[in-house]
């Protein structure tokens, strides 16, 4: 009888033992579950940030080098060159118009783009000496002019209705933006202006691109 007593209590504790022990179990593995996905949320949660800044920082980077090269490509584009430049003139006066006009256009050949901006020097060879054009004072943005590509600018004078020969017209001169070589051309407007006091010049010139704008 006393070893049956001893045998049940041996049993007992060892019972006790087991269920402390599965419950220290349950606990730690509670535990490290816990820990795990709390590990994961946070790596998840600094992957994303992480992410979300990076391409933040990439656009910025990529706007502002785009930002550059356009700048750059502008500083880089030279001027347009006389030599690089066809000219040519055709009459483009239109019925009703209080002046006779003249459209001067540039077409680069030059194998590249340039830059061309504000008024064309342009002088009318007559019988009576050069007659110097006066420029209008509308404003003169400057243009990448592309290889191939052409711009053009008027030039207004009055028709003479006098009903006398006026002075006679045999030529025009043109001299680029910003060059000194010039370009002659024959004459393709009225055979003549009217004769002036001499107080000024009546031939007007546009700034490069308004040709077609009135003058």
């Amino acid at each position: 009888m006393r070893v049956n007593k001893i045998t049940i209590a041996a049993l007992a504790v060892v019972a006790g033992l087991s269920l402390t022990a599965c419950q220290n179990d349950d606990a730690a593995t509670g535990q490290g579950n816990s820990s795990a996905a709390s590990s994961s949320s946070s790596s998840s949660s600094s992957s994303s940030n992480d992410g979300s800044g990076s391409g933040d920082s990439a656009q910025g980077t990529a706007e502002d080098s785009a930002g550059e090269s356009s700048d750059q490509e502008q500083s880089a584009t030279g001027k347009c060159r006389t030599d690089e430049l066809e000219v040519t003139a055709q009459d483009n006066t239109i019925g009703g118009d209080e002046d006779n006009t003249v459209a001067v256009t540039f077409t680069n050949g030059g194998g590249r783009d340039c830059s061309i901006a504000g008024f064309a020097g342009v002088d009318l060879k007559t019988n009576a000496g050069t007659v110097s054009a006066e420029r209008t004072g509308e404003p003169a943005p400057a243009t990448v002019l592309k290889d191939g590509e052409s711009i053009s600018f008027h030039i207004s004078y009055p028709a003479n209705d006098t009903g006398g020969s006026g002075v006679r017209i045999t030529g025009l001169v043109v001299t680029p933006p910003n060059e000194t070589k010039s370009v002659t051309l024959d004459w393709p407007g009225a055979a003549s202006l009217p004769v002036t006091d001499g107080s000024g010049t009546p031939v007007k010139v546009g700034p490069i691109g308004s040709a077609g704008q009135g003058g």
